[in-house]
């Protein structure tokens, strides 16, 4: 049972099905790590204290308070400009 090697993968020529589904299967675990791994980065960059700040910041600016909701963007930049919305 031969598939394809996935985009950028390449098998062997003289390598066996055996062989084959080993380097796709280690590729695959690769792939899912990586994956992983940016998924925790993604949530260390979260706000994690820093939206209070934000708010303080904000607080000052515009003159009155505002609550910087857990679901905003992280970056300041982006997260400035949906203030209507806060």
């Amino acid at each position: 049972m031969a598939t394809d090697p996935p985009a950028g993968l390449s098998i062997p020529d003289d390598a066996d099905d055996a062989e084959a589904a080993a380097i796709a299967v280690a590729v695959a675990a690769h792939l899912r790590d990586r994956e992983a791994a940016a998924a925790a980065d993604d949530e260390a960059t979260g706000w994690h204290g820093d939206r209070w700040g934000f708010a303080g910041r904000l607080e000052s600016v515009r003159g009155r308070r505002a609550r910087v909701p857990e679901t905003a963007p992280a970056d300041p930049w982006t997260a400035a400009g949906r203030l209507d919305r806060f």
